[in-house]
């Protein structure tokens, strides 16, 4: 079963006390990295985070992004009065002392530091909260993981089409095979005879068909069209493990994209030629999804 690198999951929680939101997005990478965006706060979670994370997802780029709102209530606000009455006190006296009218209000002394203090009242329970943030990372990899399964379905199609076209190119190529080297031996005896006669040499026509024999068969394809086939046995495998087997099927498809070329360099036929460069287009197309498959 293919799994796509790229996805989208998150999860939301709200009770009296706080709002949270964990979101994960997932974006493709040679191998895996986790980045988590969260409070000061909770900056001791990362590590568990990056593991949980790494239970599910073995490649790619994945982004969590944390917030965390804590909940008002009445009586987490207060003023202090202390604090209060001495800006206040102070004011007067220096109205006073500079003979100016003194302050008609105190509303601008509440942003004095010391005056407001909510803060004291506000502890992060990290334990009540991390077990919350877990559940909620639980839940948003279970939707990106969805995503990615969803995507991977899309992805293995599409790889199956091109295997396809590869498949049938290379069946048009397998006719092919048997008269490109006799043809390419009939055409190179014709022109080592003409340059012969030209030069005036004389070669034994024993030793001369002898060694163009074996310089033709150079352009002999068997061995690529036998080994192209197992690869798209294999790859036909490869998409259908349990587990998600990107880094095996790009590997096969470099081999592929290796057999192709030499066929295409070896066979010296136009109709093999054409076939070539579709399977090359195939394999290209493949070669691009996989880019995206972990």
């Amino acid at each position: 079963m293919l799994l796509s690198m790229t996805g989208f999951g998150d999860a939301r929680f709200q009770d009296e006390r706080l709002s949270a939101h964990v979101e994960l997005r997932a974006v493709n990478n040679r191998y895996l990295k986790v980045t988590t965006k969260c409070s000061e706060a909770y900056a001791a979670l990362e590590g568990e985070i990056e593991r949980i994370v790494r239970e599910t997802i073995s490649r790619g780029t994945v982004n969590v992004a944390i917030r965390v709102d804590r909940l008002w209530s009445a009586d987490e606000f207060a003023l202090n009065p202390v604090a209060l009455k001495s800006y206040w006190s102070q004011l007067q006296a220096a109205a006073r002392e500079l003979g100016a009218p003194p302050p008609a209000e105190m509303g601008h002394l509440l942003a004095a530091p010391g005056v407001v203090s909510e803060e004291s009242r506000r502890t992060v329970d990290l334990n009540a909260d991390g077990a919350i943030i877990k559940r909620l990372l639980a839940e948003a990899l279970q939707k990106l993981q969805a995503f990615r399964v969803d995507e991977g379905r899309s992805m293995a199609r599409e790889l199956e089409a091109n295997a396809r076209t590869i498949a049938e190119r290379l069946q048009d190529v397998t006719a092919l095979a048997p008269q490109v080297v006799s043809e390419y031996r009939i055409k190179l005896l014709e022109r080592v005879r003409q340059h012969l006669a030209d030069s005036g040499a004389s070669v034994a026509e024993t030793d001369l068909i002898r060694d163009v024999s074996i310089y033709a068969d150079r352009s002999d394809i068997n061995e690529e069209i036998t080994r192209l086939k197992s690869h798209l046995e294999q790859f036909q495998a490869f998409i259908a493990e349990p587990s998600s087997a990107g880094r095996k099927l790009d590997f096969l498809s470099q081999e592929m994209n290796r057999e192709v070329n030499t066929i295409g360099s070896k066979a010296n036929n136009v109709a093999i030629a054409h076939c070539v460069v579709e399977m090359k287009a195939a394999i290209e197309k493949m070669r691009e999804i996989l880019q995206n498959v972990e």
